[in-house]
């Protein structure tokens, strides 16, 4: 027999839930018990299979536990109280998890590795062993507790970058509109460094593209607008840019497709640098596709 002492009626009965789901039926309700009046969760032994129970245990501390500790952490050590706030954050962190983001993944295994909670699960089931959830919670998944919370740190970092980004997109699409377009079309070669042609694919040099920079534009957002290739882009406010790339997800090209939404049209290739009459055989291809 194993019984299971809960603090929290709730998670009694949510792990109750859990584990009849787990066995589907069987066994019945008289082999698997929630004592409602004191919190507890009891397993009978002769007929229900122990390892399903511990999986079941195990479940639930890494799906239905571990949302309840991540958003426990995010108001009560952070503070973030608004719900829409915590689900942003909540889908970053398990876009961590799912290994989505290898660049967050990193810093999480810099800070120690994830403490093993199918072996301290293994540990606590013993033959008829009584035991209480809360003092399991705060002496064996402790160290399972500050890896959460390094997830939520470093996913909080990330979520107030990325409202940052939002706020520094906005701001510069309100600077576009409005502004009168001093070209049609422009094309904009991504490689090695970034080179800009005019409508008649006539290179604009750096010393032409400097003249243009509206300098209101450096002395209101000096730190977040680059001078080499989002302060000519804006200053111009072409109608359309065709963009040509090697890497279409390159974070610059993000940010100008932010910017400029549908006057952007991305056009990748491959191996060696574009020549002015490539650039123009691909516009002419897409003015023929049109």
């Amino acid at each position: 027999m194993a019984e299971i002492i809960f603090r929290s009626k709730m998670d009694a009965k949510r792990f109750y839930d859990h584990l009849l789901k787990c066995f589907r039926g069987n066994p019945s309700n008289q082999d698997i018990l929630l004592l409602e009046d004191r919190y507890i969760v009891k397993v009978l032994d002769r007929k229900v299979n122990l390892e399903k129970v511990k999986l079941a245990f195990y479940e639930f501390i890494v799906k239905i536990k571990r949302d309840d500790w991540f958003r426990a952490i995010l108001q009560d050590q952070y503070f973030f109280e608004d719900s829409e706030e915590q689900q942003h954050i909540m889908e970053i962190i398990y876009s961590v998890l799912e290994g989505q983001r290898e660049d967050l993944s990193v810093l999480i295994k810099e800070n120690g590795e994830e403490p093993n909670i199918r072996e301290a699960v293994e540990e606590i089931f013993q033959d008829n062993v009584s035991f209480s959830f809360d003092s399991f919670l705060k002496f064996r998944l402790r160290p399972y507790l500050k890896v959460l919370e390094s997830y939520v740190e470093i996913s909080i970092d990330e979520y107030k970058m990325e409202q940052e980004y939002q706020m520094f997109i906005q701001t510069l699409r309100d600077f576009l509109t409005g502004r009168e377009p001093k070209m049609d079309t422009l094309h904009l070669l991504f490689d090695e460094e970034i080179t800009f042609f005019d409508e008649k694919f006539e290179e604009i040099k750096r010393g032409e593209l400097m003249r243009m920079i509206d300098r209101k534009l450096l002395f209101n957002h000096p730190v977040y607008v680059d001078s080499a290739s989002i302060a000519p882009l804006l200053s111009i406010a072409p109608k359309s840019i065709l963009l040509y790339t090697k890497n279409p997800e390159e974070p610059l090209v993000r940010t100008i497709r932010n910017i400029f939404e549908e006057r952007v049209l991305v056009k990748s290739f491959k191996g060696l640098r574009p020549t002015k009459e490539w650039i123009q055989q691909e516009n002419n291809a897409n003015e023929n596709g049109a």
